[in-house]
């Protein structure tokens, strides 16, 4: 059974100081300190310790044959995006990471399948990326959940969302820049708490937001299985019926009849939890998903699915149907 990792992340093995080419900023740079292992810095200060899994690719398929997952969606990190950027800066950081995936996808055709990132602050910029990325043989984006704290539905970011559904390029949108962040440090509460309800929020924007109707053909999927979304759906949709005057202020369309038009990934981490999700979505809207290679992520890529005794019909649509029809994708690209 093919199986497709929709939602991973990487990142070349040598990158540029970028706050040193540019002159200013906290740019993320790569401090190769022993063997194996890199320092993630953002400018001066330590960021994350990864292991060299995120950058070698050959050492990536071979943990994923462990699990029999020959196919991996791969995008930056997002702390890569450097939204804060200059605008033209951010271009040239995202050129660089695109391009690296780019070659990375030429050289494993079977075996990686490629998002880019775009400088979402400037909608020109962006679009020139997206055009030039497209062909190239890019298939998507990966995008945060937020612009500097500007939502979505923003009508600035809106020709970038056309853009893509020119295109017939998929999105990822990817929790980061958690609100409340600052509050909140203890108990790695921004990554438990914060990110699902980031999700929720860029869920809410585009729904409320009018993105959906405007964009019918936009392939969205949304990470984390959504985020808190699918959780509180009747919530959600309660506020709607009960406060429209401040709800349905864009969009006076029902969010619950939103669900099944955007995917989302499958990390619940929890057999109950997605057990809602297909009630709620169908198998035809839940893409495998792992977040690897970083602890939080599913890092048996879906091994629990394949525990819960689903139909081989409903694992098949999430280990690769579903991803497929994201990504604008066919099988035969990747089964001989």
């Amino acid at each position: 059974m093919l199986k497709i990792d929709s939602h991973t992340h990487i990142l070349p093995k040598k990158m540029p100081n970028w706050s040193e080419k540019f002159g200013y900023g906290d740019f993320i740079y790569l401090q190769h300190h022993k063997k194996g292992f890199a320092k993630m810095m953002r400018g001066n200060q330590f960021f994350r310790e990864i292991k060299e899994n995120c950058w070698n690719a050959d050492l990536r398929i071979e943990e994923y044959s462990h699990f029999k997952t020959q196919v991996q969606v791969v995008c930056t990190i997002p702390v890569m995006f450097s939204y804060w950027a200059k605008p033209v800066d951010c271009q040239e950081l995202s050129r660089f990471l695109n391009d690296h995936i780019i070659e990375l996808v030429e050289q494993y055709p079977k075996n990686y399948v490629g998002l880019g990132t775009v400088p979402m602050q400037d909608a020109e910029l962006a679009i020139q990326e997206l055009e030039r990325i497209k062909k190239a043989g890019m298939v998507g984006i990966q995008v945060g959940s937020n612009i500097n704290d500007e939502n979505l539905n923003e009508e600035r970011f809106f020709p970038i969302f056309e853009a893509c559904e020119r295109l017939g390029l998929a999105v990822l949108v990817h929790p980061w820049n958690m609100m409340g962040q600052k509050n909140m440090q203890r108990y790695w509460l921004p990554w438990l708490v914060g990110m699902p309800a980031e999700t929720a929020r860029a869920v809410c924007s585009m729904i409320f937001g009018g993105i959906f109707e405007r964009l019918p053909k936009l392939r969205v999927n949304f990470a984390h299985a959504g985020g808190s979304f699918l959780a509180t759906i009747g919530r959600i949709e309660h506020g709607f019926e009960c406060r429209p005057d401040l709800v349905a202020i864009d969009n006076p369309v029902n969010p619950r009849q939103y669900l099944g038009k955007f995917w989302v990934d499958s990390i619940t981490h929890d057999p109950l939890m997605l057990e809602l999700v297909l009630k709620l979505q169908g198998s035809r809207r839940i893409t495998l998903g792992s977040d690897y290679p970083f602890p939080l992520g599913d890092l048996t890529i879906g091994k629990f699915i394949e525990d819960m005794k689903l139909s081989r019909q409903v694992q098949e649509d999430i280990f690769s149907n579903a991803a497929l029809e994201w990504l604008g994708l066919s099988k035969k690209e990747f089964v001989s």
